[in-house]
Formats: structure tokens, C-alpha cells, sequence
């Protein structure tokens, strides 16, 4: 059933000035806001992200300002489209308006469930009670007993007619509704005063949008958001159009428009087994992040069925991307029996011998241990022995008690290296369980939509159904439009790769004979002849001081000193910017400020992160970085 509401949407005056604006700067908007999944960091600061943005477009709609030139020049929204990003940004501002809300109070979702399980995560946290208010029927994905045993949240299901029905609770009420009608919001008088704290509007094929309701509500604001950073993505660039374009022509959207076309899912699902070696159907997600999210809960989830009332470890690298670390650490945080144990893995540390230290302790627990981890890692650019992971994952072990203890299963983040076939039939890791991902905002799209995802080998083939169904619970499955641009990029992905670690070597030994004091970490040739072709290096550049506090100083100085001339001198390749697998240019980044940015201080790399591309003035880059040596 649909339940479509209604809204007299304020002064009629203010209502055509506000959709006349968009209308507007829809026609006159830059490219870039639509293609576009990571953005330059020199122009964008995080503790801003959206309110800098929005604060400089409301300044250009009470000038009715729209031309092309002014939208170009506002700030960054948000450095990567998972989170949320200009267009995402203007469809919450609209509605925000039109509904005489505050626009950090709407927040948009790729996904319909991710925003319930935004609120009744941080209820679990506080310890509050939830009741869910819905009309008509709720989505075949939402499956109550699994958030309840699986994800530990609790919480009171109920049908109404009407939002007069609901009845007074102590705790957080969540009403739900589907609407084709974008911006039509059930905010009557009676429903504000009957105490609805969050209204979720589901857009049939776009996702949802979520109205956190008063001021008592706003701490809810930034956990629902990071909700969205970690575990889901924001609605889409081109929904997000979709969105608008259907609020400024008041009409319904065509949920047929978004259906999944099966030739490009075909393709998809074959081009990954081809690349991976695998036979297993892929799981194709919304972002890295949502497939990784899937994993995690699967796992969770089959341990639960099959190793009841044990304790669940999953080893992750402090140091490794920082959604991967943060995503666990919030995964465990809502869990009792889940814990986050570390994993040295880079800088000097081996990350062979920590995993077996790590297992043999887990073991004697008689835990079951999960493995998350980069092959090679990030961003050290370090490739394990294969050969020995491979007898330090098969090992036997045994618990305290000399019981066998439960084998580990190795989570692999490829996104470097996509092309390795480890969990082929005669792949390194094909006799452990293993499962690996990729982000697909790098090589496999390059750089045109965040979808990610997931293939296992034989031996954890099990699992894959575990992981779909949390990955269908979450709605977080790769949208039509996505699967459409990894059929058409995903056959040329392994040459591209092999095009951009072709630049990447001989930038590396460009750097090396111009400036041999530097260190710089890449794959050996050795490790590249065994199909290790990044194209990405870390750049640890000489430092002078007389205390280590100093010589840390200027290091960081050169950094920015080296980014900054490459992205001044090469303005249309270079940019500040945390990318990879792009389709041209290069990327620079200091990963301590940007993927590690939820990582402990600690743990976090001061160093350069250049990542190279397969079409790019390499001889320009040289140039300008011979320029920067002489001026250091």
C-alpha cells in the first residue's frame, strides 16, 4: 500500500521564490555535482561539512543568485559522495524550507532501512526505548527478529491508519510513510503534538528522507549522519536530481525508471568472477562501506547460529582506512560479545607474525577470530608472505582447555589490487576462508560511483547468504544507475591498472634518482611480477631539525609545501584530493588528515599519498616535482 501525504506547504509566495531558485540552479549547476565521488580537500574542512556549504547557497538565494560561475565556487559539501554532497545538500535544504524545518534536521538516504537503524542504534547506546509507526505494510527487507537478535536493538512495532492513532510513548516514536511526492511531509499539528520524534518519508527507488523532529532531538543529528559516513551512503547524485527536478515540476517519481536492468547486472556479476576467479555470485553494494557493513553482520549473524554464546573478535590494523576502523570499533560498540582486538601490520611491524600472535591468544580463548585487513596495506604499500599467511591461517589451534578451536575467516580489502585473484581455485588464500572487497569508486568504476563488492571463495561459500540477507536488510545494494556504470567500466578495470602502475613505477623511480634521501614505500618489482601493480606510493620526505618535535614540524610543512606546488602548477590533473583508480590525473593526500581521520592520533601517517592514473603529463609531473626539490 501507498500512503501518500499531505502538506500545505506555507506561504505560497515563499514557496514559488524557493522553487523557482532550484529550478534554476538545476539548470545552471556544475557537471561536476553530478559525476563527481570525491572532492578536493584544499577547499573543503571537514568540522564544516554541509553548513559551510549551505550557509554560502542560502547567501546566493537571497541574492537569487543561481549562475554557473557562483555554484562552482561554493565550498566542498562533503569530500566524498558516500557521506553526502552538493545535490544531496540542496534537496535537504529544500525541503527543510518548504517545511519550515532546519536543513541539518533532513537528512537523505540511499537506503529506506538505514535511517530507522540510524535511531534505534543510538537508542540502544543510551539505553531508550523505540516504537515504530508505520501505515500500510512495511518493506519485505525489514526484518524485525533479525535487528533484534542479531543488531541487539529493541523496539515496539506498530500499524496505524493515520499519524491520530499513535498512541503516547515513553521513548523515541518513529513514523513512517511512502511517498512518491518528494517534499510532502506529514507534519500536521497533530502530529507534532502527539510527540513524533522522527518522520521517515520512503521515496519508492530513490530511498528515504529522514526529519529529525524538535530541539530536544538534535543530539540525534550527528550519530543519524555518521550513520550514513559508515554503514550506508547518502541518496545518490543523480536520485538526488531525480528528486529535485520531480519538487520543482510537482510530480510523482516513476519508480520504473530505476529498475535494475538485468543485461548490466549480468555483466556486472561476470566481470567480477572473471577478475577474481571466482565462481560464487558477487554481492554488489551500494559503497565499500556497505559491503563491508554486510560482512560484518553476516558473520556476526552465522556465528550467532553456529557458535552460540562465544565471544567474536574481529582483528583489524589501527592503522589501516579509517571507515574500516571506525565502521568495526561502532559494530563492537553495540554488541556485548563483539570486540576489536588490533592488528600491527605496517611500519616494521609483520603483519604474518602478528596475525598468528594474535590468533594463538583469541584461540586460547576459544573466540572466533575475523581478520579484516589490506593487501597490500594502506598506506604503506606492503604486501604480506603469501606463502606464510596462508600456513598461519591454516594452522590448527586449540582453546585453553584443549578444545579445537574455531578457524578464522581472512576479510580481504583489495581495493589497491583488485586484479589478484587470491580466492581463485588455485589462488594463495583458496584452502582458508576467505572473502574479499573493493571499493568501487576506484578502479572498478574509475571514480564514477562508490558501488562496491564482495566475492568469496569455496571455503567460506557459506556465508554469502548470511551477508546478502544483511545487505538487503540494510538496503544497501548497488542502484540501478551504478550497476549501469560498472558494466561499462568494470571489462577495461585490469588494463587500466596495469596502464596506471606503469606511471606510478617510473614516477617512483624518477623520485628515487632526484631524491634518493627520500623514503618511499611501493611494491618491489618482484612483488609486481606476481601481479601486485598499485598505483599508489607513500612518500616519507627528508627532515631537518635538532629535536624530533622539529624535524616532525618541517616534515609535515614539506608535505603540504609538495601538495600545494603540484596542485597550483597542474590544475587540471593534480588535486588535493583522497581518490584512486581515477580515470585521469593524480591524487595527493596526507592520509593522517584525511583517510585516518577517525583513527588514533597515534596511529596515524604523516606522510604523502600520491595516486597516479593511466592518463595523465607524467613529464609535467616530474618537471614540477624537480621544481619542488630544488626548493627544499
Amino acid at each position: 500500500m501507498i500512503y501518500k501525504t499531505s502538506l500545505a506547504l506555507g506561504s505560497k509566495m515563499k514557496d514559488t521564490k524557493i522553487l523557482s531558485y532550484i529550478k534554476a540552479v538545476l539548470a545552471n549547476m556544475p557537471k561536476s555535482w553530478l559525476s563527481l565521488t570525491t572532492h578536493r580537500l584544499d577547499i573543503y574542512e571537514e568540522k564544516l561539512a554541509k553548513t559551510q556549504f549551505l550557509d554560502q547557497f542560502e547567501t546566493l538565494y537571497s541574492n537569487n543568485t543561481s549562475d554557473s560561475s557562483a555554484l562552482t565556487n561554493l565550498p566542498t559539501a562533503y569530500d566524498y559522495i558516500r557521506l553526502g554532497h552538493p545535490l544531496s545538500c540542496v534537496l535537504e535544504w529544500a525541503i527543510a524550507h518548504l517545511n519550515n524545518l532546519k536543513p541539518q534536521s533532513v537528512i537523505s538516504f540511499s537506503s529506506e532501512t538505514a535511517p530507522i537503524l540510524a535511531v534505534l542504534r543510538k537508542n540502544s547506546l543510551d539505553n531508550k526505548n523505540t516504537q515504530i509507526i508505520y501505515t500500510g505494510e512495511l518493506p519485505d527487507y525489514f526484518d524485525g527478529e533479525v535487528l533484534r537478535n542479531v543488531y541487539g536493538y529493541r523496539f515496539d512495532l506498530k500499524q496505524v491508519e493515520k499519524s491520530e492513532e499513535i498512541p503516547a510513548f515513553k521513548g523515541s516514536t518513529i513514523f513512517i510513510s511512502e511517498s512518491a511526492e518528494i517534499g510532502s511531509l506529514n507534519l500536521s499539528p497533530v502530529s507534532m503534538a502527539i510527540g513524533i520524534d522522527f518522520f521517515i518519508s520512503l521515496i519508492p527507488s530513490l530511498g528515504s528522507i529522514l526529519v529529525v523532529n524538535g530541539e530536544a532531538n538534535d543530539s540525534y543529528i550527528s550519530e543519524i549522519q555518521h550513520v550514513r559516513r559508515r554503514e550506508t551512503i547518502a541518496m545518490t547524485p543523480a536520485d538526488c536530481l531525480t528528486a529535485l527536478q520531480s519538487l520543482v515540476g510537482n510530480s510523482s517519481v516513476d519508480p520504473k525508471k530505476n529498475y535494475l536492468d538485468e543485461g548490466d547486472k549480468k555483466s556486472v556479476l561476470d566481470s567480477i568472477k572473471a577478475i577474481t576467479g571466482t565462481n560464487i555470485k558477487p554481492l554488489v553494494a551500494s559503497s565499500g562501506l556497505s559491503i563491508q557493513y554486510a560482512i560484518m553482520m553476516g558473520l556476526i549473524h552465522d556465528a550467532q547460529e553456529n557458535h552460540k554464546d562465544k565471544a567474536i573478535k574481529f582483528i583489524v590494523p589501527p592503522n589501516c582506512y579509517g571507515g574500516t576502523n571506525d565502521q568495526a570499533r561502532r559494530v563492537a560498540a553495540c554488541l556485548d560479545n563483539v570486540e576489536v582486538v588490533d592488528l600491527a601490520v605496517d611500519g616494521g611491524n609483520d603483519m604474518v607474525q602478528s596475525i598468528d600472535l594474535v590468533l594463538d591468544q583469541i584461540a586460547k580463548q576459544n573466540a572466533i577470530p575475523y581478520i579484516i585487513a589490506e593487501i597490500p596495506t594502506n598506506p604503506r604499500v606492503e604486501v604480506p608472505d603469501l606463502i606464510n599467511l596462508k600456513a598461519v591461517l591454516s594452522k590448527v589451534r586449540h582453546s585453553s582447555t584443549g578444545e579445537i578451536a574455531v578457524d578464522p575467516v581472512f576479510i580481504l580489502d583489495q581495493t589497491f589490487c583488485p586484479n589478484v585473484q587470491f580466492l581463485s581455485e588455485n589462488g594463495i588464500l583458496s584452502t582458508v576462508r576467505a572473502i574479499s572487497y573493493a571499493s568501487g569508486s576506484k578502479f572498478p568504476s574509475g571514480g564514477e560511483c562508490t558501488a562496491g563488492y564482495c566475492v568469496a571463495n569455496k571455503e567460506a561459500e557459506a556465508l554469502m547468504g548470511k551477508i546478502e540477507l544483511h545487505l538487503r536488510l540494510c538496503d544497501n545494494e548497488a542502484t540501478a544507475l551504478q550497476m549501469e556504470i560498472l558494466a561499462r567500466q568494470l571489462p577495461s578495470m585490469n588494463q587500466r591498472i596495469q596502464d596506471a602502475y606503469q606511471n606510478t613505477r617510473e614516477f617512483v623511480n624518477f623520485i628515487k634518482e632526484t631524491l634518493p634521501t627520500a623514503k618511499i614505500n611501493f611494491v618491489s618489482e618482484e612483488l609486481a611480477q606476481e601481479g601486485f601493480t598499485p598505483s599508489v606510493f607513500s612518500l616519507d620526505l627528508p627532515t631537518k631539525g635538532n629535536t624530533d618535535e622539529e624535524k616532525e614540524a618541517h616534515k609535515r610543512a614539506l608535505n603540504l609545501k609538495l601538495i600545494n606546488l603540484m596542485i597550483t602548477e597542474i590544475p587540471n590533473e593534480s588535486k588535493f584530493c583522497v581518490s584512486y583508480g581515477q580515470l585521469k590525473g593524480c591524487y595527493w593526500t596526507i592520509p593522517a588528515t584525511s583517510t585516518q581521520g577517525t583513527t588514533k592520533e597515534g596511529d596515524k601517517d604523516y606522510i604523502v599519498r600520491a595516486s597516479l592514473s593511466p592518463n595523465m603529463d607524467l613529464e609535467l609531473h616530474k618537471k614540477v616535482f624537480l621544481k619542488f626539490v630544488g626548493q627544499i
